[in-house]
């Protein structure tokens, strides 16, 4: 798993591009210096809660979005068949206890 200056630092960049904006464009919306912008993009500085709220609404998005990993297709698979399993468990588990209920009424 991804350190959270990476994280924070890969979802800046791929907001960033996904509106247009080049680094001097952002920091200047963001009211911040795009040598700064740079150091956060490169994992090298942590911004403060203000400078966040401020990266995150000049991109259009909520704060918490800056920090949200996209699930893998690994991740999708792996939750479909936790889901797949628990659905078989109560299967089986339903079944067993109908069977019970029969024998009990024998």
């Amino acid at each position: 798993m991804a350190n959270i200056r990476a994280i924070l630092a890969n979802n800046i960049k791929e907001h960033r591009r996904k509106c247009g904006f080049s680094q001097d464009g952002l920091a200047e919306i963001a009211n911040i210096s795009s040598q700064y912008l740079a150091t956060v993009e490169t994992c090298r500085k942590f911004p403060t809660p203000e400078v966040l709220d401020r990266l995150a609404g000049a991109l259009g998005i909520e704060t918490h979005e800056l920090f949200t990993v996209a699930p893998t297709p690994h991740d999708e698979l792996q939750r479909l068949r936790n889901d797949i399993i628990g659905e078989v468990v109560e299967a089986v588990k339903q079944s067993f206890a109908e069977e019970s209920k029969k024998q009990r009424k024998k």
